[in-house]
C-alpha cells in the first residue's frame, strides 16, 4: 500500500464519519425544493438528504475517475 492509497482511505473514512455525525444529530424533517425536476416539495429527515447528496457525489466521482483511468491506460 502506498502513501496515496492511505491518504485516500483516511479521507473517505473522515467523510463517512461526518456523514454518520450528521445523521445522528439532524433528525428533524426539512423541505427540499428543486422546481425544474421535482414539482412538489419533498419533506424528509435531514440525515436522509445528507446521505442522498453524499451518494450522488460519490457516484459522480467514481464515474469521473473511471473515465480518467481509461484515458491514462491508453497512453
Amino acid at each position: 500500500m502506498n502513501a496515496m492509497s492511505l491518504i485516500r482511505i483516511v479521507f473517505v473514512s473522515a467523510i463517512f464519519l461526518l456523514l454518520v455525525l450528521m445523521g445522528v444529530h439532524n433528525r428533524e424533517p426539512v423541505d427540499f425544493n428543486l422546481p425544474p425536476l421535482i414539482t412538489k416539495v419533498v419533506e424528509q429527515p435531514a440525515a436522509l438528504m445528507y446521505f442522498a447528496f453524499f451518494a450522488v457525489v460519490l457516484i459522480t466521482g467514481a464515474v469521473l475517475s473511471l473515465g480518467r483511468r481509461e484515458s491514462s491506460k491508453s497512453r
